[in-house]
């Protein structure tokens, strides 16, 4: 069948949205008819080149809709059910799986490489040629064909046009305050970048009882919202010190945790300079593949037996914590509405990721007629 997706072709290029060849799913797959698409930073980097991925490629890693057809093998869901993807499949039974920690599934080497879990690929261009699939769902897409163990199947009293924003943003952020970190109640967090991740990193320390949440940015509506999510003292470092102030804040000691989402090496440096003796640095965005160290003085890192921790997906089950993010949210205590700057069609993808950048957004959404 024929869907209208968003393609990249090079990195430098622009995204092209164009009507491609979409293949009926095989024994294990999925298809979902796409509702909402979060606009995330993560598929930017494969368009600067920052981050090496197969040529040409359907983006989109955050996303939610309807299915719409299932393989014949096909258990977890069936036609109808309304489902928000995962963009780390899970086998279930590997090494890392089978240890609570799906979200470092060996099938997870797979989201780069373009083709299925088979190694075929779904989706064709006009000319024939094979498309990757970001993640293996491609969530920029009217219609997609995932593998099944990327599907999470959601009550569909929940919004989807919300509900997207659990399958990455949302997971990963409160997920490395609550999996990864563990941050106790009464301690003291600091986070770096407040976008589609920071914030929910900054929400998530502030449901698991932090006593002082410091939101970093150079942003200022970024600050002013940071403060809707928890934060209970803002800085913006274009015109002042974080380090000085952080230690103003904590008397000297520095934070007891710092999450750093803006992922260059001297940020992380930033937020390593900031923690205290026992402290806690987690390191949440995607650095450019070229970096290879981080200023971070290692007698120092011994001295004050300090931990520098990176995480993925933050920690997060998905199968799990999709559901229990949802069910968070429909109890109040996990905001989603707020997270959502502004909507965009598909055909607005270019301008999406121009508002991003900019720091319009929080999160931006594509939503599909």
């Amino acid at each position: 069948m024929k869907t209208r997706t968003a393609v990249l072709y090079q990195p430098g290029e622009s995204i092209r949205v164009e009507e491609i060849e979409l293949d009926p799913p095989k024994e294990h797959e999925v298809q979902v008819k796409i509702v909402a698409a979060g606009v995330c930073h993560s598929d930017y980097h494969l368009v600067t080149g920052e981050l090496p991925g197969y040529m040409p490629m359907a983006l989109g890693h955050e996303g939610a809709g309807i299915v719409e057809a299932v393989g014949s093998a096909v258990t977890n869901c069936a036609v109808g059910d309304h489902v928000v993807l995962s963009f780390i499949p899970s086998c279930g039974t590997c090494y890392y799986c089978t240890r609570g920690h799906t979200n470092l599934c060996n099938l997870g080497a797979a989201i780069l490489m373009g083709p299925q879990l088979d190694g075929t690929f779904r989706m064709h261009g006009s000319q024939g040629q094979d498309i990757g699939q970001m993640c293996v769902i491609s969530t920029f897409s009217e219609r997609t064909v995932v593998p099944d163990i990327s599907v999470v199947k959601i009550g569909d009293y929940y919004p989807l046009n919300r509900a997207v924003l659990v399958g990455c943003g949302v997971a990963t952020g409160v997920g490395a305050v609550i999996h990864r970190a563990k941050v106790e109640t009464g301690s003291t967090v600091m986070i770096i970048g407040c976008g589609g991740i920071g914030m929910n990193a900054v929400q998530g320390a502030h449901i698991a009882g932090a006593r002082m949440v410091i939101a970093v940015d150079t942003v200022d509506y970024k600050l002013e919202r940071a403060r809707e999510f928890g934060a209970t003292h803002t800085i913006n470092p274009k015109n002042q010190d974080v380090v000085q102030i952080v230690k103003d804040l904590t008397w000297g000691a520095g934070v007891d945790y710092a999450f750093e989402a803006i992922a260059t090496p001297a940020t992380i440096g930033q937020a390593y300079a900031c923690i205290g003796k026992n402290g806690t640095v987690v390191v949440i965005g995607l650095t450019p593949a070229t970096a290879e160290s981080i200023p971070i003085p290692p007698l120092d890192l011994v001295l004050f037996q300090k931990t520098v921790m990176g995480t993925l997906y933050g920690d997060s089950q998905p199968r799990n914590d999709i559901p229990n993010l949802l069910a968070m949210y429909g109890a109040g205590k996990v905001k989603l509405d707020e997270l959502v700057t502004k909507t965009y069609t598909l055909d607005q993808i270019n301008e999406a990721y121009a508002d991003m950048l900019s720091g319009k957004n929080i999160r931006g959404v594509i939503e599909f007629a």
